[in-house]
């Protein structure tokens, strides 16, 4: 097998890893997806480090980075790659997560990405991978919050081509999340102040520290503000 290939799948299962499950016992939240989320996990600092912190409460987080909804590679899903394989069988009260943006940079290049955006969400936000996975969750009892991506108003980032196909992601999905009580849509189009280059690290993409804080206490808002008893899917 040549070297190269080995050394690409060592990578790809280093960075599938996420967080060791153990066995969960303790924990009622867990976390899937890309990026966003993944983000400074090696310093303890990442959304799911900080929303332990914020509700006291044990979060598993198995979210990796460059995680994508389309893979055609079996690979893929073993190294976490695949937003859906994250997924593990729980008692979760919830189920924490993003995904998408990573489909339109890589699969569309943001650009005519209709398509794209019709297999992962349909423009009435009932068909699609993303209401399919969160439809399977729901099935479990656990309540879903599905977050927005980050923005940069009024700085520059090398993805500002995908912010139209980013806002109508956002648009389907809200409107997927009004059909059912248990899913709630987290946007963070506002969440950036204007100009304000500090919620992201220097690619201009990922989430800084203080970005990735600032998501987990959103996050944490959410769940502190909801009735005690469950929606039932």
């Amino acid at each position: 097998m040549p070297k190269i290939f080995l050394s690409i799948l060592t990578f790809l299962l280093l960075i599938g890893c996420g967080e060791a499950m153990g066995d969960g016992s303790q924990a009622r939240i867990f976390i899937m997806g890309d990026s966003m989320l993944a983000s400074n996990r090696g310093g303890n600092q990442a959304v799911g480090n900080v929303l332990e912190t914020e509700l006291g409460q044990e979060v598993i987080d198995r979210s990796v980075s460059a995680a994508r909804y389309f893979y055609f590679l079996p690979i893929s899903g073993a190294a976490g790659l695949s937003i859906p394989a994250q997924y593990r069988a729980g008692n979760w009260d919830w189920v924490v997560m993003n995904g998408g943006g990573n489909d339109l940079l890589f699969g569309c290049g943001c650009g005519l990405c209709q398509g794209t955006l019709d297999r992962l969400v349909s423009a009435d936000g009932r068909s699609g991978a993303i209401p399919q996975q969160v439809a399977a969750i729901r099935q479990s009892g656990a309540r879903v919050i599905y977050l927005g991506y980050l923005r940069n108003p009024g700085t520059f980032t090398p993805i500002k081509g995908c912010r139209a196909a980013g806002d109508e992601l956002d648009r389907r999905i809200a409107t997927m999340s009004t059909f059912d009580a248990g899913v709630t849509f987290v946007s963070l189009a506002d969440l950036v102040p204007h100009g304000d280059w500090s919620y992201h690290q220097l690619d201009r993409i990922h989430p800084s520290v203080k970005g990735s804080a600032a998501i987990a206490k959103r996050v944490a808002a959410v769940i502190r503000a909801a009735p005690r008893r469950r929606p039932q899917p």
